[in-house]
């Protein structure tokens, strides 16, 4: 009914994201599903016996309730405000789109990793760069600092930028906040280690699944991007077919593949965390030393990216109007 209203309602949230980012000091429902998991994590683990079968279960209650509500909020919320006033209903569901991007704050997060680098020294990278991967950040040298912040560009371009963005053209910011929830349970349970082995492991299978096209779908608007000239078109299609599958996730080399390659650098590899060194292959050649200057570089690919994802998001809202209407 108000696919043409949400449809406007996507692209200036896109742009409104572009412009402000992500002010500091600011509400934000990202925050709110952050903090819901968080309390429904402790109440679970009291509900449910510390056995393999209970924190399974556990989890997969944990997924129901984040998810539900994460959805029912803001079809409420554009519901009621489209019944007051068209204007009304695409104002609310702008806003709801511009917090469901990242395309800026990736962007700004990532570049605070190389003014640290560039102005104060390796220290400064460390802790900068920690505040962007879960990685322990401690052992990193200057190369491994500017590898994990360019690392952290290629796969948020897919989980913060490309993947919202589809969900959104399909069902508006309600599935938009349905596939974030996911995202964000993944991001503070989905770890394979003792705590979460079994509790996490709903939420983590269920954001591969989501992510599944959305990271491939991704790839391809970078591999486009990189053809567009400054970088190797040649070179990320290349490592993009031989290392895309070189990761645990099912989805996360898809786009580092393209970004090693479009930047005709290596990068993955071994990595620390929690204390324990996992053995990781390298993702793409080592035809030159990654620079920090490849942060920067990153990053105008990832807007060229989500340019084309706006693109082809608008296309796929075109085709359903053209059928559904």
């Amino acid at each position: 009914m108000y696919a043409i209203e949400t449809t406007i309602a996507l692209i200036l949230g896109f742009l409104l994201d572009l412009i402000l980012g992500d002010p500091r000091g600011w509400y934000h429902p990202i925050v709110t599903i952050g903090k819901l998991i968080g309390k429904m994590e402790d109440c679970l683990h009291k509900m449910f016996p510390k056995t393999k079968q209970g924190e399974l279960f556990g989890g997969v209650c944990l997924v129901i309730i984040v998810t539900a509500l994460s959805t029912a909020v803001p079809i409420a919320i554009s519901f009621l405000c489209f019944r007051l006033h068209p204007a009304a209903g695409i104002a609310a569901e702008t806003v709801m789109c511009y917090y469901i991007l990242a395309t800026k704050s990736l962007k700004t997060e990532s570049m605070k990793v190389a003014d640290a680098l560039t102005a104060e020294g390796l220290e400064a990278g460390r802790g900068a760069v920690s505040m962007i991967v879960g990685r322990d950040t401690s052992r990193l040298d200057e190369d491994g600092v500017v590898r994990a912040a360019v690392e952290t560009v290629a796969e948020n371009a897919s989980d913060g930028v490309i993947a919202p963005m589809i969900y959104m053209a399909i069902g508006g910011p309600a599935l938009g906040f349905f596939y974030k929830s996911i995202n964000t349970m993944d991001s503070m349970v989905g770890y394979r280690n003792e705590k979460y082995q079994y509790f996490g492991r709903t939420a983590a299978k269920l954001d591969d699944v989501v992510n599944y096209l959305p990271a491939r779908l991704c790839a391809w608007f970078m591999i486009g991007g990189a053809w567009l000239g400054g970088f190797s078109g040649t070179g990320a299609w290349r490592v993009y077919k031989r290392d895309k599958r070189k990761h645990d996730s099912p989805n996360s080399a898809q786009t580092e593949a393209v970004m090693a390659g479009a930047l005709n650098v290596r990068l993955a590899g071994d990595a620390w965390y929690f204390g324990v060194k996992h053995e990781k292959p390298v993702i793409g050649d080592d035809l030159r030393p990654i620079q920090v200057e490849d942060i920067k570089r990153a990053n105008r690919l990832l807007y060229r990216t989500a340019w084309i994802g706006l693109l082809v998001c608008l296309l796929i809202k075109g085709i359903l109007l053209w059928l559904f209407q």
